[in-house]
């Protein structure tokens, strides 16, 4: 539910930066439509992930696991989600609905797989988790090009370091599950740079607007000193992980992260209706 939300927001967000009038119609569509793709992603990957999940402590009370659901169920329930989520989706306009596809169809049938396979899983899992704040701007103009293109890069770098604070925190759960989060496979200095690194392209990505290379996608220089100081206090973060070497510091920096890309979202489309 958490999550699904979190991605309906970041679509909304995407929405209100890229429309002239806002359509409520199309609004309510885009938050159903994005809800039904999250839920069948999610849905996929817990049958696809049963036994796995039966093994740690966070998954293990999932309904498949748990008996509370069978896999033929959870298969109908992720089939029709999908069936859903792609014909809502369509109705607002079909590139719209390709990007929806892509992001099931990678999370489902790419990431999923890879995640006991090899670390290069998080960056294959970042396309799909990129694309809901650049979806709601295609939603919006039928247009796919610099701006929704921006948004893109913005919450693909930004997964990096939130996945491996969480992977950090979270390590002996899910090597009993055998699942490869961290980008050197240990919670060691060289993950924790790596952190460091695309916490500060995440960062850097996300001032571009205010330089004006991004089309109608602008942020006022005000704006843009209040993402870079929202940058820095993730950054703070990212190098107390470094420093400390603790699920402690890296669960702060998980949450530094959720409050991060959340705030600028909020930003972005404040700056544009006030400016």
């Amino acid at each position: 539910m958490r999550l699904a939300l979190s991605v309906v927001f970041s679509s909304i967000a995407g929405y209100l930066l890229g429309v002239d009038t806002v359509d409520f119609k199309t609004l309510i569509l885009l938050a159903l439509g994005g809800y039904f793709m999250v839920g069948a992603s999610n849905a996929f990957n817990q049958i696809i992930e049963k036994d796995l999940d039966a093994l740690m402590n966070r998954t293990k009370n999932r309904p498949i696991p748990a008996g509370r659901m069978s896999v033929q169920t959870a298969f109908i329930v992720a089939s029709v989600f999908t069936l859903l989520g792609v014909i809502i989706l369509y109705t607002i306009n079909k590139q719209t609905a390709m990007f929806g596809a892509i992001s099931i169809f990678l999370y489902t049938c790419v990431y999923t797989p890879l995640k006991t396979k090899t670390p290069l899983s998080v960056f294959v899992g970042a396309i799909p988790g990129a694309i809901p704040f650049m979806l709601g701007w295609v939603a919006a103009t039928d247009d796919f090009g610099i701006e929704p293109g921006t948004l893109f890069a913005l919450q693909f770098f930004w997964q990096f370091p939130h996945f491996w604070a969480i992977g950090w925190f979270l390590f002996e759960d899910y090597k009993r599950g055998g699942f490869f989060m961290l980008p050197t496979g240990k919670q060691d200095k060289g993950t924790a740079v790596q952190t460091i690194m695309y916490t500060i392209w995440t960062l850097l990505v996300s001032i571009i607007p205010v330089f004006g290379f991004t089309g109608k996608l602008q942020l006022s220089i005000i704006a843009a000193i209040v993402v870079f100081i929202l940058g820095l206090g993730m950054l703070y973060y990212a190098i107390q992980l470094f420093k400390k070497m603790t699920e402690v510091a890296a669960k702060q920096l998980m949450l530094a992260s959720v409050s991060y890309i959340t705030l600028v979202q909020i930003v972005y489309v404040v700056d544009k209706f006030i400016r």
